[in-house]
C-alpha cells in the first residue's frame, strides 16, 4: 500500500504498531507523555490517518486499528527517497549511504550476510 505518511501521522502509527489496537483517548495519552500533544491534536492526526486508509476506526470508544504495517511505510518512504534524491538509482543510494556511515564490525557482518542472502 502506497501511502505518504507525515511525521505527525507516524507518531500515531508508531503507538499503534507498538501497542496494537487502542482507543483514541489512550493514543492521546501516550502522545501527550511522549511529545506533549493535547487530545485535540492527536484526534486531528488520527482522523487524517483514517482518511488516508492507514487507520480504521471501529466499535465504541473510538477504537483504532492500524491498516498498514511499519514495513509498508519503510518500503514506500525508501522508494520515495531513492526516486526523489537519487534519480531512482538504488546503487547510488547504497553507495552514498555506505560511504558516509561508520559501521561497527557486527553491523558490517550483518550487511555482508544480507548481501549473501540476496545473492
Amino acid at each position: 500500500m502506497n501511502i505518504k505518511m507525515y511525521e505527525s501521522e507516524l507518531h500515531v502509527m508508531e503507538v499503534l504498531w507498538e501497542r496494537g489496537d487502542l482507543p483514541a483517548k489512550e493514543i492521546a495519552g501516550v502522545l501527550n507523555e511522549k511529545i506533549g500533544w493535547n487530545k485535540n491534536t492527536t484526534y486531528t492526526v488520527i482522523k487524517k490517518c483514517i482518511s488516508k486508509g492507514a487507520v480504521q476506526r471501529y466499535g465504541t470508544n473510538f477504537m483504532c486499528r492500524p491498516l498498514i504495517t511499519r514495513k509498508q511505510v519503510q518500503v514506500f518512504e525508501t522508494n520515495e527517497l531513492i526516486g526523489k534524491v537519487f534519480h531512482g538509482s538504488r546503487l547510488e543510494f547504497f553507495n552514498t549511504f555506505l560511504k558516509e556511515e561508520t559501521f561497527t564490525p557486527e553491523e558490517l557482518d550483518d550487511l555482508k550476510k544480507l548481501i549473501q542472502k540476496i545473492e
